[in-house]
């Protein structure tokens, strides 16, 4: 009997050990069903789908300051080609004038403002001379706030005889503004100047 009641005993450890091992694994698997829902979640939230001719194309959300040197150099290289790509009509000249205006503060005005008393844009008018730039690079310091930035530009004067190319180096900081149309990164460049515009070759159009 004694020797029954030992086995009774034994039988009663192994299924208690047995139920805490079980209990255990189903508090594990429900812990890791719970971690891999928030997961999912997170990952459904950085997901977004933006319709486009009629096709939806997914895109991911990510916070800015991941994407603030991509968005620095996007918005300055748009105000350069806003600023210095023009034809031989005012009206193209004035509009592509506005639209970089937006995104600088009153140096760039002033730097226009300098170019219109000069003539420059009227020579361009006469002369039926188109402008067109090329940003190559553009350098960054984001260890400062502004954030300075230095940018490296082809510049080329396209007239009916010859097109002349010139190297342009301009350089000023940035400062976070609120976003909007006429200035989607939501930056203002300050104190832009540019340091050098020097012809490099010219190159003559065949009769």
């Amino acid at each position: 009997m004694f020797q029954q009641l030992r086995n009774i005993d034994s039988a009663f450890k192994h299924i208690k050990l047995f139920s805490y091992l079980l209990i255990g694994a189903c508090v594990l698997i429900s812990c890791f069903a719970v971690w891999k829902s928030y997961q999912s979640s997170d990952n459904y939230k950085n997901h977004i789908y933006i319709l486009a001719n009629g096709k939806a194309l997914e895109a991911y959300a990510a916070d800015r300051k991941d994407n603030i040197p991509v968005e620095i150099r996007d918005h300055v290289k748009m105000f350069h080609h806003d600023f210095f790509t023009l034809d031989p009509d005012d009206k193209v000249i004035e509009a592509n004038i506005t639209k970089a205006l937006y995104m600088a503060d009153g140096s760039a005005k002033t730097a226009y403002s300098n170019l219109k008393e000069s003539g420059y844009y009227a020579n361009l008018i006469s002369g039926n001379i188109s402008q067109q730039v090329e940003v190559d690079s553009i350098a960054l310091d984001m260890n400062q706030y502004p954030y300075y930035f230095k940018c490296f530009a082809t510049e080329r004067l396209i007239r009916a005889t010859s097109t002349v190319t010139r190297s342009l180096v301009t350089q000023g900081y940035l400062r976070n503004v609120s976003r909007s149309d006429n200035n989607p990164h939501g930056f203002l460049i300050e104190k832009w100047e540019t340091l050098e515009n020097k012809d490099l070759s010219t190159q003559s159009k065949q009769p």
